[in-house]
């Protein structure tokens, strides 16, 4: 079976997946983006994905994707409506190139990396290199181990506060929460509590803040509790390269 044909049958048991948790939590699929996590894999991927009708991808290394999308920009017949998604923790040092090519970005917790990414992306829109702000989640450490990333959620005042700088950036727009759950917790309880976490700081912001939840193996219990946004990587790509770190 060709690269396209397996990728093909894996998307297409995903988006069936996802459809069937949407319809389970009486939402639609069309509100719930499932992005395909890229890294690591070829852009040759990213070409046949699109051909497919993805849009949106996830990199979690600046480098590589900065390289990949150079790749595919050579293509007359790459479209210039897909989205570059940073699902990776940033350093300080890298913020400025990631608000190169980044739409958004799913992993800012620190003051220090909100305002790198601030004047990166105005700088980058001064430059006529991008057109808009970078979308920000910020990241909630669900059981306090900031080690990890994320924000303690037993700490709003500090969740706040990065909220509060995010959306007041010029270069940067707030767009929701994000937030892994810890190794060994229940995902339906770990989904719960950031579901509650974002329903507590929407109560400040007009704009309705989605939540970048979810995996392959918990997609269900994410969108049960209000993800819209589940990232997806070996169930649709397969496993790693070998030449991966």
């Amino acid at each position: 079976m060709s690269r396209h044909d397996d990728l093909a049958r894996a998307w297409a048991g995903l988006r069936t997946r996802l459809a069937d948790a949407a319809a389970a939590a009486g939402r639609s699929a069309e509100e719930i983006e499932l992005l395909p996590v890229t890294k690591f894999f070829p852009a040759s991927d990213v070409q046949i994905l699109v051909d497919l009708g993805c849009r949106s991808f996830g990199e979690s290394r600046d480098q590589e994707a900065r390289d990949k999308i150079a790749s595919l920009a050579q293509s007359p017949d790459f479209p210039d409506d897909v989205s570059w998604h940073m699902i990776g923790q940033i350093q300080r040092n890298k913020a400025r190139s990631i608000a190169g090519w980044a739409t958004a970005v799913h992993s800012v917790s620190s003051v220090k990396v909100a305002a790198a990414l601030d004047r990166g992306s105005v700088d980058a829109r001064a430059e006529g290199r991008r057109q808009s702000p970078v979308g920000v989640y910020i990241q909630i450490s669900l059981d306090g181990d900031v080690s990890r990333g994320g924000v303690d959620i037993n700490d709003p005042a500090a969740v706040d506060a990065l909220c509060a700088q995010v959306d007041a950036a010029q270069g940067l727009e707030f767009v929701g929460l994000m937030a892994i759950p810890p190794v060994g917790a229940d995902a339906d309880r770990a989904f719960a509590a950031l579901a509650a976490e974002r329903d507590r700081v929407q109560a400040d912001y007009q704009q309705c803040l989605g939540l970048s939840a979810g995996m392959t193996g918990d997609l269900e219990a994410a969108v049960k509790h209000g993800s819209t946004c589940v990232r997806v990587g070996t169930a649709l790509m397969g496993p790693r390269p070998l030449t991966s770190p």
